[in-house]
């Protein structure tokens, strides 16, 4: 059976996201201890001990089916930022949010713009549903937001924005964002993914969900895979108008967010001193690395997120391999057109510690 004579058009040049190597995966295969993962911009001090000390409440729960509708963590959310449940939407993971509005907002004679070395999900989720994309040149590794509005033609139903980006760590002030905002026509749905948002409002001004009132074709995802340390739970959330929402929550699948992901971002959001304790580590080691990284000969792009992405000035993809031999692992990013980069997150000090050591061994 020849499969691309049936299999939706969309997806035929498209290749399968590829995720950080797990540590696991670096241990057995090269049959070394203790290996340090930097790849995936996770909180390298993990979740709020009130989740851990709190999570055993619901286990016994588990054979029951979890609330489908969100209930409880929409009102936390919507206590937490002043906004009301209904115009909550939560996905299993950020990720999940994104492919809502793909599928509720994108055809086959659609287009949706986004930016070269943005998140790379953007053009998995547009090409997925047979719509076109439209990659807009980056300036300077960050969006240029005049030419993102210069690309929009009569097709064009959405516009992604990542802000802090991923994987660049370029950060878009309130004042250009929302000078933005007020040129893109009102049937025109922007996507705000802020998943990096506690991280970029801990050092800078950032756009909060008080906006939304004066934009209703908005919709800002956040994540509790990065600041919150709950990637291996798998939640995230948008907030918009309740008009939009309403349709997001139509291809939402049932049950997409499980019982124990739903307790832990509500016991999360509330822990702001574990927050902040976990906001300030990651500044003072983002120096760390920033000075390390340019002591030793390397370009650093300036990031307002958990990781520094920076230039080999050649291939990257041998030293990715050099260090995967001395048992540190980061992250090549060929797939997002920066071929001589390498992005590495912020982790503990000793971790950090251990990367900028390797990474001198593999340069002697």
């Amino acid at each position: 059976m020849d499969l691309k004579k049936i299999v939706n058009k969309g997806i035929n040049d498209l290749s399968p996201y590829e995720p950080g190597k797990p540590i696991e995966d670096l241990e057995r295969e090269l049959g070394i201890k203790n290996a340090v993962k930097l790849a995936s911009n996770e909180n390298p001090v993990g979740p709020s001990p009130r989740v851990l000390q709190s999570i055993e409440n619901i286990l016994k729960n588990t054979h029951r089916y979890p609330d489908g509708n969100a209930t409880k963590l929409k009102e936390v959310i919507g206590r937490k930022f002043s906004v009301k449940p209904n115009q909550v939407t939560i996905g299993n993971g950020s990720n999940d949010i994104i492919e809502f509005i793909a599928r509720s907002f994108l055809g086959t004679d659609d287009s949706a713009i986004y930016s070269e070395h943005a998140f790379a999900v953007y053009p998995l989720v547009v090409k997925a549903v047979g719509a076109e994309g439209i990659e807009v040149p980056a300036k300077n590794f960050s969006h240029d937001l005049d030419a993102m509005l210069d690309s929009i033609k009569s097709n064009t139903k959405i516009i992604f924005i990542a802000n802090p980006n991923n994987p660049t760590g370029s950060f878009i002030g309130r004042a250009e964002i929302l000078k933005f905002l007020d040129k893109v026509p009102e049937d025109i749905i922007v996507l705000l993914d802020q998943a990096y948002f506690d991280y970029s409002s801990f050092e800078d001004s950032d756009v909060d969900f008080d906006i939304l009132n004066n934009y209703p074709n908005l919709v800002m995802s956040r994540s509790f895979s990065k600041a919150y340390g709950l990637a291996g739970f798998r939640i995230g959330y948008s907030v918009s108008s309740e008009d939009i929402a309403n349709y997001l929550n139509r291809v939402r699948q049932p049950f997409n967010a499980n019982s124990l992901a739903l307790f832990a971002a509500e016991q999360a959001i509330e822990d702001e001193e574990f927050m902040n304790k976990c906001l300030q580590l990651n500044l003072e080691q983002k120096k760390v690395l920033y000075k390390g990284l340019e002591s030793l000969g390397f370009h650093c792009l300036p990031s307002k997120g958990n990781f520094i992405s920076f230039d080999c000035k050649e291939d990257s993809t041998g030293l990715f391999n050099r260090l995967l031999s001395q048992g540190v692992i980061v992250r090549t990013l060929g797939v997002y057109k920066m071929p001589n980069f390498l992005r590495v997150s912020v982790g503990l000090p000793e971790e950090n510690l251990i990367f900028l050591e390797k990474l001198q061994l593999t340069m002697s």
